[in-house]
């Protein structure tokens, strides 16, 4: 592709926008830059498992005469995006990679595939995700499609289970892109592929629409090049939904207000310190130490913490509920079709469907206990940093790194308390593969989270590096 596409799938959304919005350029270049990058580097990355070309080219028309005429939706109109293959799209299949659902076309749209076609939004398709949207890191490469593979370094996990969506931001074959996260899927494949991505507080975006995996843990999330990126996305995502009961009704800020309001005057609480058994790479141990000396350079106050329990017992009451959940979510599936399901899901549902239910209720007065102290030690500040993943990303060849990169990180404490966390790219390691920490927020304070996340991306110029496909 030439030089003038490849800078229109290495813009902002931000810089798009106003672009867009000035006409000096339009909708149907962008479509038909990203469909170009597609075709020429996604052979290799497998980000998505079906491309709409047909449709967004439509849709970048529509985009492109409403603008003309001064019918501008907003930051979105005309961007092109990405949604993970587990979100419901009308008309368009839509597997969850599984054999199972090979043949499945909606005929309906997920919620938030609603939101973004009404601010404008346009889909390029369906992204890579593991099987159903689950699994623990044991990738054993038999679902319906290739995995996806890491943008920084041929034949590297990306971390998952929103694979593609991380692979796709990374390598700009979309602007933006959905995942859904139930103890990490948004945060770890942002880890492994330096790009930003945040998992609101629960029940802030609708999951209507969208393979369950667990329903008391599952979050859709957003995955972005830029934090300012992430702000815009996040505010046509948010809201209430009556079809979704767990839809909360607090007020949405604009989140655009906050991002660049900087730290000064914060309380930041900083985790280095994460138990026995879990020890950082110097990368990321140093990434958090920059993101540690900006803010204090910046005038926040910090302090140093602890979870006020061992990360495994965020992790086993996590996997204990998630595979009991999605037993119950999946079990006529399971029932007919369990031969077209790959090891992992199977051997899941194997396990939540053997788990008595005295364990599940003593897993989830658990959860209330952990959800509980940890609210309590995020209450006191405006937001907390400690490492997301703890190593950079994997090679495929190494299984046992695979399964650490995913078992090692320090995503599911605020999946089982439901605080809003981003993860944010920090720089790279030695072998210039990206590294990254974490921010949380209190609950439905997701403008906070982006507004110290934002305060770092200010100071450094990693944004600008991009991989080398």
């Amino acid at each position: 592709m030439d030089a003038a596409a490849l800078e229109l799938t290495h813009l902002s959304i931000a810089e798009a926008g106003r672009m867009l919005l000035a006409h000096d350029i339009s909708p149907v270049d962008l479509v038909e830059a990203f469909l170009d990058r597609i075709a020429a580097v996604d052979g290799a990355i497998k980000s998505y498992l079906l491309i709409d070309a047909e449709g967004a080219r439509a849709k970048a028309k529509r985009a492109e005469a409403e603008i003309l005429v001064g019918r501008w939706r907003g930051m979105l109109h005309g961007i092109p995006f990405g949604a993970k293959d587990n979100y419901y799209t009308k008309g368009l299949r839509t597997t969850a990679n599984s054999r199972v659902l090979i043949d499945h076309v909606p005929d309906f749209d997920a919620a938030v595939i609603e939101r973004l076609d009404a601010a404008g939004a346009i889909l390029l398709g369906k992204l890579n995700t593991w099987e159903y949207g689950t699994g623990l890191g044991a990738v054993f490469h038999d679902a319906a499609f290739e995995q996806a593979r890491n943008p920084w370094k041929d034949n590297y996990f990306t971390g998952g289970s929103s694979t593609g969506s991380g692979a796709a931001v990374a390598a700009g074959t979309a602007m933006f892109a959905l995942g859904s996260d139930t103890g990490g899927s948004v945060r770890a494949p942002a880890a492994g592929c330096g790009v930003q991505a945040l998992k609101p507080t629960y029940g802030r975006i609708s999951r209507y629409g969208i393979l369950p995996n667990s329903w008391s843990l599952d979050v859709p999330g957003a995955l972005t090049w830029t934090i300012e990126d992430c702000a815009i996305v996040m505010q046509a995502l948010c809201g209430h939904d009556p079809r979704d009961g767990a839809t909360a009704t607090a007020d949405v800020p604009i989140f655009l207000d906050h991002v660049n309001r900087g730290v000064s005057g914060l309380r930041i609480a900083v985790v280095r310190e994460l138990g026995s058994g879990f020890a950082p790479d110097p990368a990321v141990k140093a990434g958090l130490d920059d993101v540690a000396s900006v803010f204090a350079d910046a005038g926040a106050e910090l302090v140093e913490v602890r979870l006020p329990a061992p990360l495994p017992d965020y992790r086993d009451v996590t996997i204990l509920i998630s595979s009991s959940e999605r037993a119950a979510a999946h079990e006529r599936d399971f029932i007919e079709h369990a031969e077209l399901m790959g090891r992992e899901l199977r051997e899941s549902i194997m396990a939540g469907s053997a788990a008595r239910a005295v364990d599940y209720l003593a897993a989830q007065r658990r959860r209330r206990e952990l959800a509980h102290a940890t609210d309590a030690l995020i209450h006191g500040f405006d937001v907390l940093l400690l490492p997301c993943a703890c190593h950079a990303a994997p090679s495929f060849n190494d299984p046992k790194a695979v399964q650490a990169f995913m078992s090692d990180s320090v995503t599911t404490p605020f999946s089982l308390s439901g605080h809003p966390a981003l993860a944010m790219r920090t720089g790279f390691d030695e072998t210039d593969l990206p590294v990254g920490a974490q921010l949380v927020g209190r609950y439905f304070d997701e403008a906070m989270v982006l507004r110290a996340a934002r305060a770092y991306e200010r100071t450094r110029t990693w944004h600008r590096r991009r991989p080398r496909l």
